[in-house]
């Protein structure tokens, strides 16, 4: 299979960026770097592009834009595509082969225009790239189906407990309210140094979460049980997960422990609900303290009626879990396809 450079076959290109206060209600589609960001109303492409996000953490994931779209300056827009190649082939092959290679820059990654000069890109004839397009495409919408059913069932659960509280922000049922440092227990995780954190997971090792959810596996751990963690700093500072077992929090997390007439299912999607970052304080980083935690005020629903809901919930999560298992057959599938694709063995 023959190789071209990238830009033999596109011209790699940012846009004028467009200020966010500029953006409208309405309009043609802007694209940044995740995406569609707002709209207005004029547009640089009239058909759909291939847009590689040039700028930030999401730095290398790869778009393809609506037709009438504006691109923003923080996505790198992959111009006059030649006609020897099929735009969702090249999408692919990009997502296949990663651009970790061509991402400069450390504490503001970047991909330039210079940098994707020296990528190659594998070119089988466009008849060829047409049929790995069309079975890629086709293996890519059993795991969408399969991620969309696994959302659903998010959406569901927490339906279900607006259905049976209310919004625990407005308080519409007129529940009570207690302090969250009432009723349940708070305390900062401890801290662990990140060449005591591993990637990957062997024997005698535990889970070892930060602010932001799983970071790793380490030697020992801090709690044993089921606890909820709340992010302290950064940008997602007030995120909340739920952790079970025996695992070891960093000093980033806030791990709060129910008290006996609370279930850790339910007063995680109350705190889920409540969004906790708009209780942070900092504008470079936002943070959140137990203090401030702890005089929280929530409101307090029975403890048959919170039992009631987690059982409900167990029942979604049983579902939720044949649909997770559903989608690492579609992923395995479509990861195996792609292989195949860029080794010439598909077609």
């Amino acid at each position: 299979m023959k190789e071209v450079l990238l830009t033999k076959i596109c011209s790699p290109k940012q846009w004028k960026t467009i200020s966010a206060k500029n953006l409208k209600k309405s309009g043609y589609p802007v694209y940044g770097a995740n995406g569609k960001i707002g709209f207005y109303n004029e547009y640089t492409h009239e058909n759909s592009t291939i847009l590689i996000t040039c700028r930030g953490a999401t730095c290398g994931t790869i778009n393809i834009s609506e037709p009438f779209s504006y691109v923003n300056g923080n996505a790198m827009a992959l111009d006059n595509l030649s006609d020897e190649v099929d735009m969702f082939f090249l999408k692919n092959y990009l997502e296949f082969r990663g651009l970790d290679d061509v991402i400069s820059g450390s504490a503001q990654p970047q991909i330039t225009r210079q940098n994707l000069q020296k990528l190659k890109i594998p070119l089988p004839p466009l008849e060829t790239q047409k049929k790995i397009a069309a079975i890629l495409d086709e293996a890519d919408k059993l795991r969408q189906l399969d991620k969309q059913l696994i959302e659903k069932y998010d959406a569901l659960t927490q339906s279900l407990f607006l259905d049976m509280f209310g919004d625990p922000v407005t308080n519409p049922k007129g529940w009570d309210y207690e302090k969250l440092g009432l009723v349940t227990n708070m305390k900062a995780g401890k801290f662990v140094r990140a060449s005591e954190i591993h990637s990957d997971y062997v024997d005698e090792l535990y889970l070892c979460y930060g602010g932001n959810g799983l970071r790793g596996f380490v030697n020992s751990f801090t709690h044993e049980g089921d606890f909820v963690l709340i992010g302290r700093q950064g940008a997602l500072c007030g995120n909340v997960k739920i952790a079970t077992g025996k695992f070891h929090a960093t000093e980033h997390a806030i791990v709060c422990t129910p008290k006996k007439k609370y279930k850790t299912i339910w007063l995680y999607y109350l705190l889920d609900l409540i969004n906790l970052n708009r209780f942070a304080t900092g504008a470079a980083q936002p943070g959140l303290n137990v203090s401030t935690l702890n005089e929280l005020e929530v409101i307090f629903a029975p403890y048959e009626l919170q039992n009631q809901f987690a059982e409900r919930v167990q029942a979604i999560e049983s579902q939720k879990a044949l649909a997770q298992k559903s989608l690492e057959k579609s992923e395995e599938l479509f990861n195996s396809l792609l292989q195949k694709a860029f080794k010439g063995e598909l077609v």
